[in-house]
């Protein structure tokens, strides 16, 4: 795989870092996307390169679809070439549906759902015409079983719409040599919630346990790489067995 390019959203900490080390010590070329916190955003930059790799740490509102264009743009410019999507940015909050605001509302679309329909037009027709490419995007675990969330109502939307989103890409690109799956995590130790939070967890999760960044990256690894190439339009179920 070496000198392919991977573009990451929200790479600078959690599941997208460890995604982007792992494809840095594979020998992929990665340029991440930030939105706050340039300082960690540099380590991860820097701790991609020490795998001996290129890497680039770039500032983006991917919630903006012209600051998409523009990050893009400089990858390709930087690269020429663009192999991989992986779509990591995806904040959450946690509120009462009552008393959530129209901006709340309006920010669990416009950064969870939004900026993959954004960032999949403008990768398209790259991957297209190079005959490869990867788009891989995050959802939630039992999303698709479209049940009450009356804390994360506006998340949990965004995620359940975002698997008819990556099916469809999923189909139009289908016969360019590109994919487009899904993963969507249970409880996953990454880092955005407390320790004792996921602990109180672990009794509903079959495995008895919750899930780390190396269950995540094994398969993201797997979803990139050649040998899936058959593997289109799916959502791979990350959770221990949560929700079944």
């Amino acid at each position: 795989m070496t000198n392919r390019v991977a573009l990451i959203t929200g790479g600078d900490k959690g599941i997208g870092r460890a995604i982007g080390l792992a494809l840095a010590a594979d020998g992929w070329r990665v340029a991440l996307c930030y939105r706050s916190g340039p300082e960690e955003a540099e380590a991860t930059g820097a701790a991609l390169r020490a795998k001996g790799t290129e890497a680039l740490a770039l500032p983006c509102d991917v919630s903006d679809p012209e600051a998409c264009a523009a990050l893009v743009a400089e990858v390709q410019s930087r690269w020429g070439r663009l192999d991989a999507l992986v779509n990591c940015a995806g904040p959450y909050h946690r509120v009462p549906l009552l008393e959530e605001t129209v901006a709340g509302w309006h920010e669990m679309f416009d950064n969870n759902l939004h900026p993959v329909f954004y960032l999949g037009q403008l990768v398209a027709p790259i991957m297209a015409e190079q005959k490869w490419g990867r788009i891989l995007t995050f959802g939630m675990a039992n999303a698709d079983r479209m049940v009450a969330q009356p804390m994360v109502t506006g998340h949990y939307i965004a995620k359940s719409a975002l698997l008819i989103l990556t099916r469809t890409l999923a189909k139009v690109l289908g016969s360019s040599g590109v994919t487009v799956n899904s993963i969507s995590p249970g409880f996953i130790d990454s880092g955005s919630a407390p320790a004792e939070e996921l602990q109180k967890m672990v009794k509903n999760i079959p495995a008895g346990y919750v899930g780390e960044l190396a269950d995540v990256v094994s398969a993201a690894l797997y979803l990139l790489s050649d040998e899936a190439r058959y593997v289109n339009g799916a959502n791979l179920q990350l959770s221990g067995g949560w929700g079944i």
